[in-house]
């Protein structure tokens, strides 16, 4: 196929933008009162719920499913197996669970549970599920009354929750209570807690703890009781959250600030002095990341935050994030700032994150990487480095998985940190060179504010970006979400042909993807090109120095652009900006770089 063209081209949307999307127009609601009391010796403890549970869908429900994290955290659950069958286990959780003394074994059992005063029909505790057989069925538009009474004891801290972690903050209560299975169009999601990622309804929580004296408590909203510290009891309460989390410990001490918008920042941790220094430093860090992320996905919603120390690591929960503490500035300031992007896309948006992990994860990744960068810029560095070639790794070894595995059941912790984080952080770094980055930016900002509270998934997104950018992109999501399918265009031949330079360009991999070529002449001047692929009916916006080109019809794996010119260019280059994850680079230089600094391969004429 040969295209020569002079002058400027110009990129026409050929269709309409489509308006359909996954979202199905409602969603159930479940509002939480509730109540714990812990013995904080024995670590046992007894609660009850009353549960406003609205069933906003057009089915009948007969059976209810409610998670019981706690159970994971006993030798033989799902957890331990699978955790020990993996051939790369997480270090955190390995055989520990299998290890652990029956004193020091999570449990968490449902005594009883009513729906609007009638006992349900059969309780059956399957591991971390409650499956409830109902007497009386939950009618289509109907908000039922359920209530639960419930026992059980904390485990030793093992993976996000329990007691004593590492660094001995006390307390670490992340699924801690009976949560009902979240509803939606696809059905249940009675998912058993195998330590990955979770999807929950949107409601309210009034949480009561009780607890000795002397604890300090914080968690996932505002406490409203009066002198909880000489009392022991405290009451969090959050309106529009998905989840619950609170952490308690004697020796917590708090750092209270707020944000440029008025959001209330608290920062809880144990006065070790070795940390001291980045603890009181990280509000102002906290503080300019809240700016950084409003500006680029859009406002945060709640009227607080708190960045608690507990955990294992770094987990996000609604208005709050458990992080390990002992870290340097820098490195608490990192997994800070990851853990509050997830206010915006685990929180507000709510992807199912078992089926797509990779929206939460990856764009929370990318979010973090762009406002990590301006808190520390590094002229030296490129945004997005390393997610890339984490990325182009995992696919250059033949174990990648598709985005659309099930976040428990990758085949290796590998594969689904690199899916879920690396691969989705590229998929929408890459939607810069697709769309340009100023419409891509201006998409995810219009998908936040048009789908936030509405758990969408990858097809509300994609038809946003359609719908902002006057482009088809099935064929984008497609290819990455989809498939394992791969980037890699090469540059075949550059030769002189009469009064013209002809570049001669292949696709190797299967991905068809838009393509920028730079000419750069031994004057030091450059022409460059870029090249649609027809499937996306128009092209990103141009800058001043760029030409358009015709559309690279995908049918065909090679690709001819003819230039006029009477010598050879000094340089020439597929994507010089590095927009695509090509898993083999070297091909795309021409002449090609060589090892050793020389120039091997002569031009072709």
């Amino acid at each position: 196929m040969k295209h020569v063209f002079f002058g400027l081209c110009t990129c026409m949307c050929m269709l309409a933008p489509r308006t359909w999307a996954q979202y199905p127009g409602w969603q159930q609601q479940a509002d939480y009162t509730m109540e714990i009391e812990l013995d904080v010796l024995s670590r046992e403890f007894v609660g009850a719920s009353e549960i406003r549970y609205t069933n906003a869908s057009p089915d009948t429900l007969k059976r209810l499913y409610v998670h019981l994290f706690f159970n994971a955290f006993q030798p033989g659950s799902g957890m331990d197996v699978r955790s020990q069958m993996l051939p790369d286990p997480d270090p955190r959780v390995g055989a520990r669970i299998a290890a652990l003394p029956p004193e020091e074994q999570g449990e968490m059992r449902v005594s009883a549970l009513a729906v609007n005063g009638v006992p349900a029909r059969s309780l059956a505790h399957q591991g971390t599920v409650l499956v409830v057989d109902l007497a009386r069925a939950v009618q289509p538009g109907e908000t039922a009354s359920i209530h639960m009474d419930w026992t059980g004891q904390v485990p030793r801290q093992i993976r996000r929750s329990g007691w004593m972690n590492r660094e001995g903050v006390e307390f670490s209560m992340a699924q801690w209570y009976p949560r009902i299975c979240a509803y939606d169009q696809d059905g249940w999601h009675p998912n058993p807690y195998i330590g990955r990622e979770f999807h929950g309804d949107f409601g309210t929580y009034d949480v009561t703890i009780r607890l000795a004296p002397g604890y300090v408590v914080a968690g996932t909203g505002e406490n409203v009781a009066q002198n909880s510290l000489s009392t022991g009891v405290w009451r969090l309460r959050a309106e529009r959250v998905i989840d619950h989390v609170w952490a308690a410990d004697p020796d917590f001490t708090r750092i209270s600030s707020s944000t440029a918008r008025g959001t209330t920042l608290e920062f809880v941790h144990e006065a070790d002095s070795a940390y001291v220094a980045a603890w009181e430093a990280l509000p102002a860090y906290t503080a300019k990341a809240f700016d950084c992320l409003e500006g680029l996905v859009g406002p945060y919603p709640y009227p607080r935050y708190a960045v608690i120390q507990g955990g294992d690591g770094g987990m996000e929960y609604p208005m709050a994030t458990l992080v390990t503490g002992h870290r340097n500035l820098k490195s608490l300031v990192g997994v800070t700032v990851h853990e509050l992007a997830h206010s915006w896309f685990q929180a507000v948006l709510a992807f199912n994150e078992s089926l797509h992990p990779w929206m939460d994860e990856g764009f929370t990744s990318y979010a973090t990487e762009v406002c990590f960068n301006r808190l520390f810029p590094d002229p030296t560095s490129k945004l997005h480095a390393e997610a890339y070639s984490s990325y182009i790794a995992l696919a250059r070894s033949g174990k990648e998985e598709a985005l659309t595995t099930h976040a428990d059941r990758y085949k290796t912790n590998t594969a689904y940190g690199v899916a879920s984080y690396s691969k989705g952080e590229v998929l929408l770094a890459q939607l810069g060179g697709v769309l340009g980055p100023e419409v891509r930016d201006a998409a995810l900002q219009s998908f936040y504010a048009t789908q936030g509270f509405k758990h969408p998934g990858p097809a509300d997104f994609a038809r946003t970006c359609e719908r902002i950018s006057g482009m088809e992109l099935d064929w984008y999501f497609k290819y990455f979400v989809e498939t394992t399918e791969k980037v890699d265009i090469s540059i075949d031949q550059v030769r002189l042909e009469g009064d013209s330079v002809v570049v001669v360009m292949r696709r190797i991999g299967e991905i068809p993807v838009p393509v920028d070529l730079a000419l750069t002449w031994t004057d030091g001047t450059a022409s460059k090109f870029h090249i649609p692929i027809d499937l996306q009916y128009g092209c990103r916006p141009l800058s001043q120095d760029e030409q358009a080109a015709p559309a690279w019809s995908w049918p065909h794996l090679m690709y001819t652009l003819t230039w006029p010119a009477t010598s050879l260019p000094g340089r020439v280059e597929i994507d010089p900006a590095r927009w695509w994850a090509d898993v083999d680079r070297e091909n795309n230089m021409w002449p090609a770089p060589p090892a050793d600094g020389k120039s091997k391969k002569k031009r072709k004429k």
